[in-house]
C-alpha cells in the first residue's frame, strides 16, 4: 500500500487526472476499475474519479510496489541524478520569480520543450533548478511537472514564462490562450522599413519540411495572422524593428516578414542574410494584462530580457543604435 497526500501542486483537479499523472503507464479502464473495487480510495472512502482533490486529502494505492512502480514513469527521475543537476539549472538565465512562477531569458539554440530525441531543453533545466532549490521535490515528480507555457523557435532568443506550481501554470496559460498578455520582440531584417505597419495573412504549415508559407488570401488549412512591425533605427540596407504578435503562430514573425521582402537576417530557412549562427529575432519584453485574485499582484507589470550579445554587435556593425 502507498500513501500520497495532496500538496499545493496537486490540489484543484480532479482526482482521475491526478492518477494518470502519478501512474501514467496504465490505462484510464484500470484506474477506474481499481477505483470501483476500493483498491484506490480517497481519505479512506470509494472514490470515482471525478472528485475535485484539496490539499491535505489522502490518497491509498491498495496495490503492490511492483504494480505501482511499473506503471509510474521513473525516466525523468533518472534524468535528474544528483551530478546532474548543478549542470541543468546552472544555464538558466532567470529575469523574475516568485513562489508560482519564473521568467527565464532563453538563449537561442535551445529547445523550449523536449523533441523526443533526448536533447536537453529549457524544461529539464527548469526542473534541474527547482530540485536543486527545494522547490519541488522528486516524489512531487510523480504526478506534477513543472513547464514552460510559450514556446520559442530553438534559434529564437528571449523571454520564455514557466509554472512553478499548478496554480502558475493555469494562470500562464490562460492570459496566453486568451491573448491579454502582449510579447514584443526585436529583430534585424534585410531592407529599409521606415513606417509602421499592421500586416496580415494567412499561415499554411507544412508539417514534413517544418516550413510555412504566408498567403494574402485564405487557403485550405491555412490559420488567420497578424503582426505589427515599427522601427527602431533604419540604416543603408537592414532595419532594426519592434514586432508586436496578436496572433502566436508557429514562425508567424519569421515568415510573415519575410513574406513581405524583409527576410530576418540570419533566417536560412526564410532566405535571411547568412552569416551568422541563427536569426536575429529576441522576445525582448513581456507584459501582463489586469489580473485579479491570487496573481493580482502581477498586473500591469512589465519584464524586459536584454539582448544578447550576437544580436548587440550586429547592431554596432550597421549603426543600428537606438536614443
Amino acid at each position: 500500500m502507498r500513501e500520497l497526500e495532496i500538496g499545493k501542486n496537486e490540489a484543484g483537479q480532479r482526482l482521475d487526472k491526478f492518477l494518470g499523472k502519478y501512474m501514467r503507464l496504465a490505462g484510464k479502464g484500470f484506474l477506474y476499475k481499481m477505483m470501483r473495487k476500493k483498491n484506490i480510495t480517497l481519505n479512506g472512502k470509494r472514490c470515482e474519479g471525478g472528485e475535485k482533490l484539496e490539499e491535505g486529502d489522502v490518497v491509498r494505492l491498495f496495490l503492490s510496489e511492483e504494480t505501482i512502480d511499473k506503471f509510474s514513469d521513473k525516466e525523468i527521475l533518472k534524468s535528474f541524478q544528483d551530478s546532474s543537476l548543478n549542470k541543468a539549472s546552472g544555464k538558466l538565465e532567470i529575469l523574475y520569480e516568485d513562489p508560482d512562477i519564473l521568467l527565464l531569458n532563453k538563449p537561442a539554440g535551445v529547445l523550449s520543450q523536449g523533441d523526443g530525441k533526448g536533447e536537453e531543453s529549457l524544461v529539464e533545466m527548469l526542473i534541474g533548478y527547482l530540485l536543486e532549490s527545494g522547490s519541488l521535490s522528486r516524489e512531487e515528480l510523480g504526478s506534477f511537472r513543472p513547464s514552460v507555457c510559450n514556446r520559442l523557435d530553438r534559434n529564437t532568443s528571449g523571454i520564455v514564462s514557466a509554472g512553478k506550481t499548478l496554480a502558475g501554470l493555469q494562470f500562464l496559460s490562460e492570459v496566453f490562450r486568451d491573448r491579454t498578455i502582449h510579447k514584443d520582440y526585436q529583430c534585424i531584417v534585410a531592407g529599409e522599413i521606415r513606417k509602421t505597419k499592421t500586416i496580415e495573412g494567412w499561415l499554411v504549415k507544412d508539417e514534413k519540411a517544418n516550413k510555412v508559407s504566408v498567403f494574402k488570401e485564405q487557403r485550405p488549412g491555412g490559420v488567420p495572422i497578424r503582426t505589427r512591425y515599427e522601427p527602431l533605427a533604419v540604416h543603408d540596407s537592414h532595419s532594426l524593428l519592434k514586432v508586436r504578435l496578436y496572433t502566436g503562430r508557429s514562425h508567424q514573425i519569421r515568415a510573415h516578414l519575410a513574406s513581405i521582402g524583409h527576410p530576418i537576417v540570419g533566417d536560412r530557412k526564410y532566405g535571411g542574410e547568412r552569416g551568422f549562427p541563427h536569426q536575429l529575432l529576441h522576445s525582448c519584453r513581456l507584459e501582463f494584462p489586469v489580473c485579479s485574485g491570487r496573481f493580482s499582484y502581477l498586473s500591469g507589470k512589465v519584464f524586459e530580457a536584454p539582448l544578447p550579445e550576437t544580436f548587440q554587435a550586429a547592431i554596432r556593425k550597421w549603426n543600428l543604435e537606438t536614443v
